[in-house]
């Protein structure tokens, strides 16, 4: 433990560099190309706070104030000491509430697993009991249980090449192009985008994939170069296709960029949150015209659907979620850093409190986007073991141990009752080799190098040699030595100081080589982020302190394409290259040497220790044993048997690396995904026309052509049209272009069936197929109105009646518009609930093309699907739909079970009058699990009602409405917003041509309505109160990061009249047009 007079010295300098400036360290908001600046106070304090013990401050201070005499100095340190004092105290205090809250979370997730296994345990016999629970304790390590998963894959290879694959790839912050990539000069542009970019191109090359689409966000702003507002780049033109014949010009590995939030302005990735419906409303757009340009180019016509959606980092996984569920087909991520892991870090420095934190990284926000992303993803690729057992398993929506259980259950065919777990596989990062020049061992080195030093004698003329290497070696009095080097950023968790401890206190290890420090590039130390600074400064006093002038080489600047040659250069002297991080969650920079002939010395946390496995090029350290680093170090440079077996090691094992490898291991692992993608029913009408065609259209060019039909071209054809009778009017005529286009016509009609049709569920639908959903698929503009207007007992206030009919009064004020444009109803009633209403203020349910049930989970058009009895159907499209890992009776189990019957569960249900919480089976359906909620005190908040179903492996929507009054339960993919992008994939009716109206607030699901390119109409006054007080507990995510504060596509009204309705709808129209 430090003593006093260190302590007093640190404050004396705290003192010198200005005491008022200490406070909690709270990171600034990321400003493209700007840093903060050094400040020393805050070096000085956090170097006190973390290394020092209160008692030992506390005895400063007690001497201080013992001795202290008028002098200003000695009161301001007196304030100084008190005030160090308490907020290491404060600290001690932040780690004590972190242990807390990792002791209730690990309680909670215990018993999440057990409940998870007792629901299931009915199924299976005692013998299988038994094995389930021993399963729960003793798991098999994920190592063994991927390789006996791996084994039973089939390897993707040159077979597949006649596939044609269409692939998406999301990375949506940070600027990213193609070439000349600005890595670094913002927090969000770094590693990640090399990784994505790098990835599309060589997925693009791969057998079998025909386009690779890289989504990110679309950026017009003078902050930044113009190449980032380009919506297409292409990054590589891929590879021919099966024959050896290039096949249609939209083949290859393209940039796309989407425009989503503000568009002249750069913003840092915790900005993005809000915009994120935006990008996915225009990414869908993109989706649907390329399936069909790629249709008419490899698909016969058929749209070629998404093979699969790939998000990068928590935005895009959010992103990926939505998109995937839209279109229904498999989902990807690849988390790259974890917000769970960040905050645990954050908490542990006891610099901030969780709120703090919250408030400047938008972390609880950026956890729930990966929980999100966790409900929707078939498949989690990281880097290393690592990273699943210590970082995905800090999440709701993962467990270890569980998903063993469900993995077991399932390879014996017993059902799991909707409950899910994702697949977690390692495949490491890809890397580019084609700048790597193999350098066999030669007697020519030391040659070489003397030519680049100018030679013993001075005579030698100096070679041509990389500039970098003369920027190294203007440090070093002896360039000959072997090259000890680190590349990194100074950041504290590079752990770069004790490395120079470790070669500092070595005399052997500092007689034998040199040490070469990369720490990325600097103009000026105090121009520095405040860690980088201190790291720095750090590094510069510790060269001082062991006099390792002439030993140390560490260049202000470097470019991206001077790495290779730094490499080159280590590798020419038998050096040896070190990455002594704290945790190093993968390590591209350990395979990068490997590559160029360097053995390693890497930290034993994290990715190394995979990478070593695979290589075995070198030893493992423990980074805080500065003992052990420097032990390493001169074994492998002083062993030269050693460093030429780990050489030839290396470059033996670096083709497991290759981007080719890791697209082969990628596409065998999505190929074992469950493959899915839209499959409409084929018996539809006009689905193979154009979106913006109908048969009445068509016939009508058909009178146009004097061809006298009695057809009414505003109604849906319904089968009566006697074809026989069409044939013979039009071979009358006389004209070949009437009777071609009659035939293509009638190829297009279908007849009515003979019998009614029954669903898989043997209910009869007895209207005639080819009547199905006609005027829907003619609109060109859809009124949504989702106004959440209840009583305090959860009934439709009769308001909503009267504001129905001054929103039809007010489209039909536009007589042009009118003709084209339709309406919707999107609600939690069920539908006999809204057919009954509607009744009452007299409005025919026919007056609107879709009722949207359940908080999404149905879906009717009134008129069109009807049982025998009249009774509406649903879409049994949209209902396979959001099927997807939905478990009816096991989620209700699980309610009942274990979240309303426990003590810190809902409450008490019964069906006992007087119980507060009671089952609402009127407002159920097979999609819905519906409770009537008597007292909403009672009731737990949504955020904790969906981690506690996701620590037991279920995926699903829970959510308040109708006042408070109703908890429902809805499958993952249904929600009322997914609803309306699902009517523009199934017919066409783009959702930026949408208008939804709501009120001031609404149900649970009332946020997610209101971003997106949709239009959005807030009535002012009209709705009091809603769910949304049920929605978040107060350590969440907040409003704001989910509804934009200003956007062009929100107006607001101030009433509910024709007029204020209709101009708002014409003030939108113009502000996007």
């Amino acid at each position: 433990m430090a003593g006093n007079e260190w302590i007093n010295g640190y404050l004396e300098a705290i003192l010198h560099s200005g005491a008022s400036a200490i406070e909690e360290n709270k990171p600034s908001q990321v400003n493209l190309r700007e840093r903060g600046h050094f400040n020393p106070t805050k070096y000085f304090v956090e170097e006190v706070v973390t290394g020092v013990d209160e008692t030992d401050l506390h005895r400063t201070w007690i001497k201080v104030v013992a001795t202290r005499n008028t002098h200003e100095r000695s009161s301001r340190l007196e304030n100084m000491c008190w005030r160090i004092w308490h907020l290491a105290r404060k600290k001690k205090q932040l780690e004590w509430e972190d242990l807390q809250r990792i002791a209730n979370r690990r309680l909670e997730r215990e018993q999440g697993r057990r409940d998870a296994t007792e629901d299931m345990s009915e199924d299976l016999s005692e013998g299988e009991k038994g094995d389930t629970m021993g399963e729960l304790v003793s798991c098999e390590t994920p190592r063994k249980k991927f390789q006996r998963n791996f084994s039973n894959l089939e390897v993707w290879s040159d077979d597949n090449k006649g596939k044609r694959l269409y692939i998406v790839l999301i990375s949506l912050h940070g600027l990213v192009r193609g070439e000349n990539m600005e890595l670094g000069c913002d927090s969000d542009t770094g590693g990640q985008v090399k990784y994505v970019v790098e990835l599309a191109r060589a997925l693009a090359m791969m057998p079998g994939v025909y386009r690779v689409d890289l989504f990110t966000r679309q950026i017009c702003s003078p902050e930044v170069d113009w190449s980032y507002g380009e919506p297409t780049e292409m990054l590589t033109s891929g590879s021919e296709d099966a024959d050896g014949i290039d096949v249609g010009e939209s083949r290859g590995a393209y940039i796309i960029r989407i425009p989503f939030g503000p568009r002249d302005k750069y913003l840092s990735k915790e900005l993005l949150w809000p915009h994120i419906p935006e990008f996915v409303d225009g990414a869908l757009a993109h989706v649907l015209n390329m399936s069909k340009v790629l249709g008419e180019q490899i698909g016969g016509g058929q749209p070629v659907w998404p093979y699969v959606i790939h998000g990068h980092y928590a935005d895009a996984g959010d992103s990926a979620a939505l998109l995937s569920g839209a279109l229904n087909v498999p989902m990807v991520l690849t988390g790259h850093s974890l917000g769970r892991n960040k905050l645990e870090q954050l908490l542990k420095q006891g610099r901030q409190s969780k709120e703090d934190i919250n408030s400047t990284y938008r972390i609880m926000r950026r956890i729930e986007a990966e929980e999100l992303s966790l409900d929707a993803a078939e498949l989690v690729v990281t880097s290393t073991r690592q990273e699943i057992e210590e970082q995905w398993g800090l999440y709701d929506g993962f467990d270890v141990k569980l998903d063993k259980v469900l993995r077991a259950r399932a390879r014996r065919g017993v059902n799991c009752h909707g409950r899910y777990m994702p697949r977690m596989v390692v495949i490491p990062p890809g890397m580019d080799f084609s700048s790597v020049v193999v350098q066999e061992d030669t007697t020519e080195v030391e040659g070489e190098l003397t030519a680049l030093t100018g030679g013993t004698d001075g005579s030698s003329p100096r070679a041509v040699v990389p500039p970098i290497w003369s920027e190294v070696m203007r440090f070093l009095t002896n360039p000959h030595k072997p090259m000890i080097l680190a590349l990194s950023r100074p950041d504290p968790k590079k752990n770069i100081t004790t490395l120079l401890k470790a070669f500092g206190e070595c005399p052997p290890l500092r007689e034998l080589a040199n040490l070469t420090l990369i720490m990325g590039n600097r103009e000026d130390i105090d121009g520095l982020s405040g860690g980088n600074a201190s790291v720095l400064t750090t590094v510069l006093k510790l060269i001082d302190k062991y006099d390792l002038y002439g030993h140390v080489a560490y260049p202000k600047h470097h470019k991206q394409t001077d790495v290779p040659d730094i490499y080159r250069l280590a590798a020419k002297t038998k050096g040896v290259f070190i990455n002594p991080a704290l945790v190093e969650p993968f390590g591209l920079t350990l395979i990068e040497a490997a590559a160029h002939g360097l053995p390693m010395v890497a930290t034993k946390n994290g990715g190394p220790v995979d990478i070593h496995r695979a290589l075995n090029n070198g030893l493992l350290v423990d980074p805080h044993d500065q003992q052990a680093i420097a032990d390493a170090l001169l074994k492998l440079v002083a062993e030269k048997n050693l460093w030429l077996d780990c050489r030839k090691n290396g470059w033996k094992n670096i083709h497991l690396f290759s981007w080719p490898e890791h697209c082969r291991t990628y596409l065998t692992r999505v190929a074992a995904c469950r493959m899915r993608h839209p499959q409409w029913q084929t018996d539809t009408p006009v689905d193979d026309m154009a979106s913006d065609e109908s048969l009445g259209d068509s016939l009508k060019d058909v009178q146009d052509m004097s061809l006298r039909l009695s057809f009414d071209v505003e109604k849906s054809l319904d089968g009566s049209l006697d074809s026989a009778e069409l044939q013979k009017v039009a071979a009358a005529n006389g004209d070949p272009e009437v009777q071609d286009q009659v035939k293509r016509i009638l190829s297009k009609i279908k007849k009515p069936a003979s019998d009614p049709q029954e669903d898989k569920d043997g209910k009869k639908q007895t209207e005639n197929v080819v009547n199905k959903y006609p005027a829907l698929r003619r609109r060109k503009r859809l009124i949504v109105i989702a106004l959440d207007l209840y009583n305090n007992n959860g009934d439709p206030d009769s308001k909503m009646l009267q504001v129905i009919q001054e929103i039809f009064k007010a489209v039909r004020l536009d007589a042009q518009a009118s003709r084209f444009s339709g309406f919707a109803l999107s609600t939690a009633m069920p539908v006999f609930e809204i057919l009954e209403f509607l009744k009452t203020g007299k409005i025919e349910a026919t007056d609107f093309d879709a009722l949207i049930c359940g908080c999404g989970s149905e879906m009717y058009y009134p008129g069109i699907y009807t049982e025998e009895n009249g009774k509406p159907y649903p879409d049994p499209d949209y209902t396979t739909h959001i099927d997807y890992r939905w478990g009816h009776e096991g989620l209700k189990k699980t309610i009942w079970n274990s979240l309303i019957n426990s003590q810190d569960g809902v409450g008490v249900i019964s069906n006992d009058s007087s119980s507060p919480i009671q089952e609402d089976v009127k407002s159920a359906n097979s999609h819905c699990v519906s409770y009537l909620v008597k007292d909403p005190s009672k009731a737990k908040r949504v955020d904790d009602l969906r981690q506690k179903l996701r620590m037991r492996g279920l995926r699903c929507h829970p959510m308040y409405c109708r006042n408070s009054t109703r908890m429902q339960v809805v499958p993952f993919l249904a929600s009322r917003a997914q609803a309306l992008r699902y009517l523009y994939v199934r017919w066409g009716l783009n959702v930026a041509n949408m208008y939804v109206i709501l009120g001031e607030t609404g149900d649970a699901d009332y946020e997610e309505m209101i971003p997106g390119t949709h239009k959005t109409i807030i009535m002012k006054g009209l709705v009091q109160k809603g769910s949304e007080e049920l929605l978040r507990t107060s350590g969440s995510y907040m409003r704001d990061d989910i509804v934009p504060g200003e956007s062009p596509f929100v107006a607001h009204t101030n009433g509910a009249t024709a007029e204020e309705i209709s101009n708002a709808l014409k003030a939108l129209s113009k502000s996007i047009a």
